[in-house]
């Protein structure tokens, strides 16, 4: 790095350098805020209070909950620094909740944390962070972000079972060019480490499992919560058409599911497309799982359309491999994804993100929603 930069990329001391740190209360964004303190930035934490939790998430593993509030607030006293709780239920509810369960009922099977990132995170807080004239916002994801001039560019995790870079393909140049992630360049233990060394009380704390908002990762129960008619019954088809079973709604099935069709066929079914206009659920044997064409929309490049030309890899979904592919752009921000070998289980609705491998590593080309 320039020796005239600090650790985050400004040609000043860490000193005259604000930074606002995203703090969920978890041991990731606790040990970045404890790291720009102890590198001497002016720190800001802010945590965000998402969602009215009951008693029945209290002892699941959720992130943003009310003891991850009282934990951010126990590590930024700590820390000496300036803490700050925005209240964003309403903002999460429209953003995020909504979304999730619309999600669903269109036969989808949604990634609600790419659309937190997307607005009350990499939105509002940058918004926030702007006001508060602060010079960068800093979070702990794991996701390399290096800048070379006035560009940004983002990356894979150096710990690529960290990473975290598919759920933030939606982030714009503008917010690159803003944000930071001092952790992409360590492996979890590290982290931990570091928290142990700064005496913080999350240095143990359990990683965060489940979505937020959904207790013990019972999704269906959400759904029931909000939009308690949609659990609606329908017929269970096959390839051909003829009705194989009753189903208790279509939100309780994936693309690529097997268990708990409560089907029988002389081999294994799974569910090969979901139909929300007819309520139902068609299944079929497993190699008419595979695809190689896929359909996305609602792209977000952060490239140049013609370095989408050549061939490059895919991931369909954020436990995925890499895989490859070539795109061809449509009209009206869309495009069509060719695979080079047959991959199950593509589901509408989840994200398929673009990267290329350069010398320094896999960098995030933008990617699109799944629409089949």
């Amino acid at each position: 790095m320039n020796k005239d930069l600090n650790s985050i990329g400004f040609k000043k001391k860490p000193s005259d350098t604000t930074v606002v740190v995203a703090m969920s209360g978890g041991v990731d964004s606790s040990t970045v805020a404890g790291i720009m303190k102890k590198e001497g930035f002016k720190v800001i934490g802010i945590t965000l209070k998402l969602y009215d939790d009951g008693k029945e998430v209290a002892s699941s593993k959720q992130c943003c909950s009310g003891q991850d509030i009282m934990d951010a607030k126990r590590v930024a006293n700590k820390l000496g620094i300036e803490h700050r709780i925005l209240y964003y239920q309403d903002k999460f509810k429209q953003g995020v909740i909504d979304n999730f369960v619309e999600s669903y009922l269109k036969g989808e099977t949604p990634i609600p944390c790419v659309q937190c990132n997307q607005t009350v995170k990499f939105k509002d807080l940058f918004y926030v962070a702007k006001e508060l004239k602060a010079d960068a916002l800093v979070t702990g994801h794991y996701v390399k972000s290096i800048t070379s001039g006035n560009e940004t560019n983002m990356y894979r995790a150096v710990d690529e079972n960290r990473d975290q870079s598919y759920f933030l393909f939606n982030t714009t140049r503008e917010q690159l060019n803003y944000l930071r992630f001092p952790l992409g360049g360590m492996v979890k233990d590290e982290t931990r480490l570091i928290a142990k060394e700064l005496n913080l009380n999350v240095a143990d704390k359990p990683d965060s499992q489940d979505i937020c908002f959904v207790p013990n990762g019972d999704y269906a129960s959400v759904i029931r919560k909000f939009r308690p008619e949609s659990f609606k019954k329908g017929n269970i088809k096959n390839l051909e058409g003829k009705v194989v079973g009753v189903h208790e709604g279509i939100i309780n099935f994936t693309i690529g599911q097997r268990k708990g069709i409560k089907v029988s066929d002389t081999e294994p079914l799974y569910v090969l497309k979901i139909d929300s206009v007819k309520n139902e659920i068609i299944v079929g044997p497993r190699d008419k799982l595979g695809k190689k064409k896929i359909n996305i929309n609602n792209l977000n490049l952060l490239v140049k359309k013609n370095d989408l030309k050549k061939e490059v890899l895919v991931k369909i979904r954020s436990t995925g491999k890499l895989l490859n592919a070539k795109i061809d752009l449509k009209e009206n921000n869309s495009a069509e994804v060719t695979l080079k070998e047959f991959e199950d289980g593509i589901s509408p609705g989840q994200a398929c993100v673009f990267y290329n491998l350069d010398h320094l590593g896999y960098k995030v080309l933008g990617g699109g929603w799944i629409i089949n």
